[in-house]
């Protein structure tokens, strides 16, 4: 690089930072009168990881339908058998294409425990069969086989969230 290239390329850096730091405070006195303006803002942290963007939003969808399923779960526990060809109807598209639903229910003693798996399998990306072999045959609840299977996920939440799912599945089903 020529004398004459770097001594612009340097002007250029210097003259840019000097931009920024003329402006900013400009910038920010703008967004303060705009927050001023507007009464009972809210002010939400941007996540500092894109996948803390995801886990706010999931847990922003667990607790919607937590919400939802806490008005069907108030009325009465409904029973549905896991054979059920509605249930099942239900959780084919959650389930792999191609699943053999049947193959998919066995073993499992209710429709929520079912639901809740096939449903945690599909929000986590953990293949179903690693989840109810976990539930089923090592005894493990939900959120402890998603602790196992994607140590990084919140295992609570998703739990949370593939039950909430589940119950809203079988209330539409008995509903």
């Amino acid at each position: 690089m020529t004398m004459g290239k770097m001594t612009a390329l340097a002007f250029g850096l210097v003259g840019g930072f000097a931009l920024g730091v003329w402006t900013g405070p400009h910038l920010v006195q703008r967004a303060d009168r705009a927050e001023s303006a507007v009464h009972q803002t809210v002010v939400v942290p941007a996540a500092e990881h894109p996948r803390d963007a995801v886990l706010e939003a999931k847990q922003a969808r667990a607790a919607r339908a937590a919400a939802a399923s806490t008005a069907a779960a108030r009325t009465a526990r409904v029973n549905v058998d896991v054979d059920a060809p509605a249930l099942q109807e239900r959780l084919k598209p959650v389930l792999n294409r191609g699943a053999n639903m049947a193959l998919a229910a066995e073993g499992f003693r209710s429709a929520e425990e079912f639901a809740t798996v096939a449903h945690a399998a599909r929000n986590t990306d953990v293949p179903f069969v690693l989840l109810k072999h976990r539930v089923l045959n090592e005894g493990k609840s939900v959120a402890e086989a998603i602790r196992e299977s994607k140590p990084e996920a919140n295992a609570a939440v998703e739990a949370n969230l593939a039950r909430a799912q589940a119950r809203t599945d079988i209330a539409s089903i008995a509903g």
